[in-house]
């Protein structure tokens, strides 16, 4: 196992040398829920976009086992220096792009919008304290650059974060309805899901996708389904804090 440390404990990726296209950590493989809630024919079309490189594992995932045009922002150049270096992040290609930008700009450029069908969010900083874009407005422009029929993951994480604040932020933009999270992993990751619109699938059309899923790429799919959870309606959402 290779691991990706931003100077810190904490860790930032991996990947097992020998089955690169493999996704090691639990809460990685579980960010992929998104494959749930899209059409077994759809798997591998569509623009996939990730923010936050990490060490690579959802864009080699999206890149070169699903075949989806993929794009890649990352704001720290010695992260994607380094996962070109020792965790097989392709180069730029016709179908991956790996942009060195922030990543709230590039959810707010207009000329971007329902442009992405698959958005995966896991935005830290090398103390890993808190998501570094987390407002209402970020998970807005997040919502205009999906089309019609995208889906969404974040990675909620940290020892300053808020689970219910950042949670309730995403279902004012998306609706309760269309919002779901996971039960947290033993380190604390909790990934919540979002439609874009139209309605959450069946269970029944969920249990069969999950079998898809795991026959296709390994994935723990059918656990997925007994982690997958509504939120709380009855949660008020937490005022944004005054910033002077």
């Amino acid at each position: 196992m290779r691991y990706l440390h931003l100077g810190t404990p904490w860790v930032q990726g991996a990947m097992r040398t020998a089955k690169p296209l493999a996704i090691e950590l639990e809460y990685v493989q579980r960010m992929m829920v998104w494959l749930l809630l899209r059409q077994g024919a759809d798997l591998g079309k569509g623009h996939a976009v990730q923010l936050g490189l990490g060490a690579g594992a959802i864009t080699r995932f999206c890149h070169s086992r699903l075949k989806l045009q993929t794009t890649v922002v990352e704001l720290n150049a010695s992260v994607i220096s380094a996962c070109h270096a020792y965790f097989h992040l392709p180069r730029d290609s016709p179908r991956l792009a790996i942009i060195e930008q922030d990543a709230a700009d590039f959810v707010a450029d207009p000329q971007r919008a329902e442009s992405v069908q698959v958005l995966c969010i896991d935005l830290y900083d090398h103390e890993a304290a808190a998501p570094v874009l987390d407002s209402e407005s970020f998970y807005a422009d997040c919502s205009r650059l999906l089309s019609d029929d995208g889906v969404l993951s974040v990675n909620l994480f940290g020892r300053n974060a808020s689970f219910t604040r950042s949670a309730q932020r995403i279902a004012q933009v998306f609706g309760d309805e269309r919002v779901r999270a996971m039960q947290p992993t033993r380190e604390g990751n909790s990934i919540v899901v979002a439609l874009k619109s139209g309605a959450f699938p069946a269970q029944t059309l969920l249990a069969a996708r999950a079998q898809n899923i795991e026959t296709r790429f390994h994935l723990p799919a059918r656990k997925w389904l007994r982690m997958i959870r509504p939120l709380p309606s009855a949660m008020p959402t937490p005022p944004e804090p005054d910033i002077e």
